[in-house]
């Protein structure tokens, strides 16, 4: 499965990542590796509000 277009919004993007990783994977690097999506697109974005990914919690805090 391929994401091609994730939210551009980077807040509707924090929610996206954040369920999926809770729902669905045990770290960032294997959703995007299954998503097919550019981690550090997605860590340059949230990081425009401020976010960043905490390995111990997986997700963007």
């Amino acid at each position: 499965m391929e994401y091609s277009s994730l939210p551009k919004d980077p807040m509707v993007l924090l929610s996206f990542i954040n369920t999926k990783l809770r729902d669905d994977y045990p770290s960032f690097d294997e959703l995007c590796s299954s998503l097919c999506v550019d981690a550090d697109g997605i860590k340059k974005k949230l990081a425009t509000i401020d976010y960043s990914y905490d390995e111990k919690k997986n997700r963007f805090v």
